[in-house]
């Protein structure tokens, strides 16, 4: 049995790891998650760990940074990005690297992987009423953006962390038997990158203390691609439970 709990409302992605998203009416999802999704990432050249990629965790800058398409380019990845002083540099110019080089104050270089950049699973989803209730105890105006999530859903029960409910089971973006599902496998917990203004990107500590004192550090669910298909702003989201999913075995 399908549990209808809410709609799309809306989608995003963010070409470059940890630059500014786009706010998108639609998007396909594939098995690596939304098409063009961190697609692109900076490398710590000198890092040698398991994880090089340069996040706004080390440079908060880069939130300020938006990648751009220019008119008539086929497909959808960038082909430039802006800088936070106006520039609209070549995605994988010498220039910019050099500009987030020196911001970072270690060299970097741009890479673009297949399958993405990822911290732990394809697809992130929060609802609308977990952000406005960490804004609240925040004391802050919501903004979506600082969670940095794939789909933001508006729940027909309007229940903060609600999405904690959800592990286990699946979620489908229609009731079509075709249409696109998620199964949800973690929660998704939290690190200070909540905290930065993604207007200014000026640290705000208060925000990941109200995650961590409402919810354990845990504002919305990871979850892993079960169905192909194409996501759009406004859809049904329905749930099927764990313990429908053990039915059906």
């Amino acid at each position: 049995m399908l549990i209808e709990i809410g709609h799309v409302e809306a989608i995003f992605r963010y070409p470059v790891k940890s630059m500014a998203g786009e706010r998108l009416e639609f998007a396909n999802l594939g098995w690596h998650g939304l098409e063009a999704d961190r697609r692109m990432a900076f490398r710590r050249i000198n890092d040698r760990s398991g994880f090089p990629w340069l996040t706004a965790s080390k440079l908060p800058d880069l939130l300020l940074f938006a990648p751009r398409r220019q008119d008539g380019v086929q497909g959808d990845l960038p082909t430039h990005v802006r800088t936070p002083d106006g520039e609209e540099l070549p995605v994988f110019g010498e220039d910019l690297a050099a500009e987030v080089g020196r911001r970072y104050g270690a060299p970097v270089q741009m890479m673009q992987m297949n399958h993405g950049v990822f911290d732990e699973a394809t697809l992130s989803v929060i609802a609308l009423d977990t952000v406005s209730e960490i804004a609240r105890l925040a004391g802050q105006s919501p903004d979506v953006r600082r969670f940095r999530p794939n789909v933001l859903v508006r729940l027909l029960r309007p229940v903060p962390f609600q999405e904690d409910e959800w592990l286990g089971g699946v979620l489908s973006f229609g009731e079509e038997d075709d249409a696109p599902a998620i199964a949800v496998t973690m929660h998704d917990v939290r690190c200070s990158m909540v905290n930065l203004d993604p207007h200014s990107a000026s640290p705000a500590p208060e925000v990941l203390k109200a995650v961590v004192r409402a919810n354990q550090n845990n504002a919305g669910i990871y979850g892993t691609v079960t169905r192909i298909g194409r996501l759009a702003v406004g859809q049904t989201i329905f749930l099927r439970a764990a313990t429908e999913r053990r039915k059906h075995a």
